[in-house]
């Protein structure tokens, strides 16, 4: 006798409600994601500011022996100088990196883009700066200000210093905020939880299904008749918006001929495409599927075209 196996649902398949009530599928990201995708931040700032801190110092060489000082030889303040300098462009790069990254179009930094994840907004709006910088802040609180107490007191310690019950305490706090995202179904940490945002894993480009009922083009964009690949990219498909969508979708459904001929002409012509004439529900089926596709992945985090002026 056979069995059948029961579906076990995804534990990280979330579902967004915009604030128009629109229901978007989500996959929240693996912690072990979020973790490689810290770790890889960490060392790009870390060699950044390595690299930065070696180019400061020969070019200071350079100027000191340029203008005739010995390299044992300093400046009143030089040293006090560079030191302020490095202070402040690593506070800079520190805070910089990820606000500046997390509050682009793709709300991620470049180790949570290597991963496959991103940033978004827990209530379906956009993600705002205020929430980045909470969540950023909450950090340092989080992880790295008791880590570097506690790298601090090992030092001490192994000086013969008496820390007493501080490292213990600081032991707590590093473990608290580490496994809370453990402690709670939607992997949240305790700055996620501040600035309401949760990380998911980031769309993959997947088409959506053509509602015409003909399927003159396939769900890859290519030509049933001629065989050509339609496949368009964020120039083309940023010129119209939702409600250009919705009357292609009437258009492809009432299939027209001579309406279909005059759509598809106006669309080449507004996005400098010449394919030719014979083939123009094909063309237009992938170029609703692709911009149907990029609309509702906007969508999933808060960006909204209503139509091509927007």
């Amino acid at each position: 006798m056979s069995k059948v196996a029961a579906i076990k649902p995804d534990k990280r398949a979330r579902t967004l409600i915009t604030p128009e009530g629109l229901a978007l599928p989500l996959t929240l990201a693996a912690r072990g994601a979020r973790a490689g995708a810290l770790i890889i931040d960490m060392v790009i700032i870390v060699i950044g500011l390595i690299a930065f801190q070696w180019v400061m110092q020969a070019l200071f060489e350079g100027v000191m022996e340029g203008i005739g000082f010995e390299s044992q030889q300093r400046v009143p303040g030089s040293a006090e100088f560079l030191v302020i300098i490095s202070v402040l462009i690593g506070f800079a790069a520190w805070y910089g990196y990820f606000l500046v990254q997390e509050l682009g179009p793709r709300g991620a930094t470049l180790g949570k883009r290597l991963v496959g994840i991103r940033i978004a907004a827990r209530g379906g709006a956009r993600l705002t700066p205020e929430a980045v910088i909470a969540r950023n802040l909450l950090r340092d609180i989080e992880v790295f200000y008791p880590l570097i107490a506690l790298l601090i007191l090992v030092g001490l310690s192994s000086q013969g210093e008496d820390v007493g019950a501080l490292g213990i305490v600081l032991t707590g706090w590093l473990l608290l905020f580490l496994l809370f995202p453990f402690f709670n179904r939607d992997c949240l940490r305790a700055g996620d939880i501040i600035a309401g945002t949760w990380v998911v894993e980031r769309p993959r480009t997947r088409l959506a299904a053509v509602l015409s009922t003909q399927g003159a083009a396939t769900s890859k964009g290519a030509s049933e008749v001629t065989g050509v690949r339609y496949d368009f990219g964020e120039a083309e498909l940023s010129v119209y918006g939702e409600r250009e969508l919705q009357t292609l979708e009437r258009l492809l459904r009432d299939s027209q001929p001579d309406a279909l001929k005059a759509v598809h002409a106006t669309i080449c012509r507004k996005i400098g495409w010449d394919p030719g004439a014979g083939d123009e529900r094909a063309f237009l089926e992938a170029f609703y599927g692709q911009l149907r596709s990029r609309l509702e992945a906007d969508m999933r985090f808060g960006k909204r075209k209503a139509d091509k002026f927007s």
